[in-house]
């Protein structure tokens, strides 16, 4: 008989152990619970654009702002009037009836301030998709993820995809796909960065188990942006973290603050619970008698609150009795849940996973009675449980219970029953297992549709095929030709070895070289530029032009202080050569207002903080530009500095002037004039090659005439590839 028994464990033990899966329902509240959670948003009522920063008050007192995407959360009962302010519309009432989320649609007064570029439609339509997401988030994970991704198709703001990412976190979060969950969220931060989002990250790696990321992520945020109930929230969830983590005293100290925070601010839900978590924490840590007198006081909150949420703290507190082997005590606990479950399940349906089930509290209650010794009331306790397991299809517990009644029932002396039952335990174990057999076939289909949706393929049968044949080619070897593969291997591994050290030296003695070049040649071309330059204040000060000197010199002295800051570096963000750029065609203009004319344009595509370029590698042509093709020109001329997008990863600067283009300019040179400009030029040139040759061809140079005409102008464009 004994030996039946534990095959029977054995083979319950392995298949439930398997695989957990399930879900919590979103019960109706019970109709005797004064408050519950009113979830709401607030939008224009013309464009269903959200309006951050509204005051939320109840007329009992309870307050909230919405955040960023025009959403609130608050206690309420039904009847409870909200009164809706902000700056910008006219003061709202609104009246709760019931539980169901609720939109507030406010008239706007300053228009300006909400107007959006993207059509209404589109607002209405993301608005309506992320509320069909929500409503489906408890029902249907896959048509829930499929509306947030229709919501996401249309033309949607970075905020706009930061809610739906965060919404996306929380269908997966409830669906226990952790770590979906937290790939949304972050999403969602890097979009638009929302203390909830990085609260509910945090729990995302709490649940995942991985906690030392959870307790870095809550310590990350800032207390100053968090609301009051946030801020209670945070120091629960970093309790949970480390209570997890095995860090018991931290996790108490943490328990305490939120306790703190929550009593100044008469937020009574979590003060029971963390009343019952610093309880928790201390029974773990094995002080029991501190333990009792937090959930004394967890157990008293929790009764001022209403039934449901009482019987939860009641079955916790039971559990922690039947732990600590006080058996009298959680038999009467239990005895009192089971007579408030009566009341619950009048308005309320709790699902089998829930553990205020009538049959889980039952069973329960036998398990006190039979290790109390009881077993007079352990036996009616068992049957009652299987009777309201039977009634409710929850073979988990039925079978439990009905294993739990064979043994006392054995144990009374009532062999013949006992027997009797331990044969339905057996067939109760066939039929549990063709359940778990059809659960677990649906959570496959489940992970499919959730993989299809997030297109998660991975597969390396492959690679194990071929580690396979090498491992069985290796096998096949004899000993003596092992010894001479091997030889050979540790002949061309040292060769290979000698080989990629000597490359490296000399990778590294080139890199050198090319750096001190680098330096050498940047050194050459600061001297040039700012003697050009000083010729240029020199030029207003013999003219007597003392203001305009003074001006020029300032302007100098700016660029001065932004060329030498650059001068160490081999490549800048162009965000700062083109601001170089600016300054210092400024300054040629201001010389040559006569001559020439300049635009600067940077195509709206380019993101000017990702690409890089060397410093003062466009000067020296803008230079060359001025003074040696518009100068000369006989009418006003135009320099133009376009950068455009010419690929993903690639743009193009070109430096356009109708001057009178290089064959001319060349002509009118002197000897020590045409000296002087091949040496700029080749400087450029080297630098080009250097950078080319250090970076994989990340600058490119060319030069062409700019028109067909007398003034045949020059056209230079320099192409940078991005990193």
């Amino acid at each position: 008989m004994i030996k039946i028994k534990h095959t029977y464990n054995l083979i319950f033990f392995f298949f439930f152990t398997l695989l957990s899966f399930g879900q919590s329902n979103n019960n109706k509240t019970n109709k005797d619970e004064a408050f519950f959670t009113v979830r709401g948003a607030v939008y224009l009522k013309d464009t269903r654009e959200p309006i951050d920063n509204v005051s939320v008050q109840v007329n009992d007192g309870r307050y909230t702002r919405t955040d960023i995407f025009g959403k609130f959360v608050v206690k309420a009962r039904v009847g409870d009037e909200l009164t809706v302010t902000h700056d910008d519309f006219d003061t709202v009432r609104y009246t709760i009836l019931s539980d169901e989320r609720i939109t507030i649609l406010v008239e706007e007064q300053n228009r300006s301030r909400y107007k959006s570029d993207r059509a209404e439609d589109d607002v209405r339509r993301f608005n309506q998709m992320i509320d069909s997401a929500d409503v489906y988030l408890k029902k249907d994970a896959a048509k829930s993820i499929k509306y947030v991704g229709d919501a996401l198709n249309y033309n949607v703001s970075l905020r706009q995809s930061a809610e739906a990412h965060e919404l996306l976190g929380d269908i997966y979060i409830y669906w226990k796909q952790y770590d979906l969950a937290i790939s949304a969220y972050r999403v969602s931060l890097q979009n638009f960065e929302t203390s909830s989002a990085k609260l509910k990250l945090a729990d995302a790696y709490t649940k995942n188990e991985e906690y030392q990321k959870s307790i870095d992520t809550y310590k990350s945020l800032n207390e100053k942006d968090l609301s009051n109930y946030e801020k209670t929230v945070l120091y629960e969830g970093l309790g949970d973290s480390y209570l997890k983590f095995k860090k018991t005293q931290q996790a108490i100290t943490s328990y305490e603050k939120g306790l703190e925070i929550a009593k100044k601010h008469f937020i009574a839900p979590k003060v029971t619970d963390l009343n019952s978590k610093i309880a928790e924490a201390y029974n773990v840590k094995g002080e029991v008698e501190k333990a009792k007198g937090f959930y004394s006081n967890s157990l008293k909150l929790a009764k001022k609150e209403n039934k449901k949420r009482a019987v939860e703290e009641q079955v916790k507190v039971a559990e922690f009795n039947s732990s600590n082997m006080e058996y009298d005590t959680e038999i009467e606990l239990r005895k009192d849940v089971l007579e408030t479950l009566d009341d619950i399940e009048k308005d309320s349906v709790l699902p089998n996973e829930s553990p205020l089930t009538p049959q889980k509290q039952n069973y329960k209650l036998g398990n006190a009675y039979l290790l109390n010794n009881d077993l007079e009331n352990a036996i009616p306790s068992f049957k009652k449980s299987i009777e309201e397991a039977d009634e409710k299809e929850d073979l988990v517990v039925k079978k439990d219970a009905i294993r739990k009644l064979s043994e006392a029932l054995i144990d009374a002396g009532n062999a013949e029953e006992g027997l009797k039952w331990l044969n339905e335990y057996k067939n109760t174990v066939d039929e549990l297992y063709i359940k778990k057999e059809q659960e677990i076939s649906q959570i496959a289909r489940f992970s499919r549709n959730l993989a299809e949706q997030q297109n998660r393929i991975t597969t390396l049968e492959s690679d194990r095929a071929l580690s396979k044949s090498k491992y069985d080619l290796t096998q096949e070897r004899n000993k003596r030709q092992q010894l001479i593969i091997y030889s050979l291997l540790g002949g061309l591994l040292l060769l290979l070895i000698t080989g990629f050290l000597m490359y490296k030296y000399i990778k590294q003695q080139r890199l050198a070289n090319n750096l001190l070049a680098l330096k050498s040649l940047r050194s050459q071309m600061n001297p040039h530029f700012i003697f050009n330059a000083l010729n240029s204040v020199n030029s207003f000060i013999a003219a007597n032009d003392e203001r305009t000197a003074n001006k020029y010199l300032s302007d100098f002295s700016q660029l001065m202080r932004a060329v030498l800051e650059n001068s160490e570096e081999d490549f800048i963000p162009l965000k700062k050569e083109i601001e170089l750029l600016q300054l210092y065609t400024k300054l040629e203009h201001f010389r040559f207002q006569d001559k020439f004319d300049y635009s600067i344009d940077v195509d709206e595509r380019v993101n000017i903080e990702e690409f890089q370029i060397p410093p003062m590698l466009l000067q020296p042509y803008i230079e060359n530009a001025v003074w040696h093709g518009l100068r000369y020109k006989t009418e006003k001329g135009h320099l133009n500095i376009t950068v455009k997008p010419k690929s993903q990863d690639e743009i193009t600067i070109t430096i356009a002037d109708d001057g009178i283009g290089r064959t001319r300019s060349k002509q009118m040179k002197t000897e020590n004039q045409k000296k002087q400009n091949s040496k700029g030029m080749n400087n450029i040139k080297k630098r080009v090659a250097i950078l080319n040759e250090m970076y994989k061809d990340k600058v490119d140079v060319m030069i062409n005439d700019f028109q067909a005409s007398e003034d045949t102008g020059t056209k230079v464009i320099v192409t940078i590839k991005k990193d």
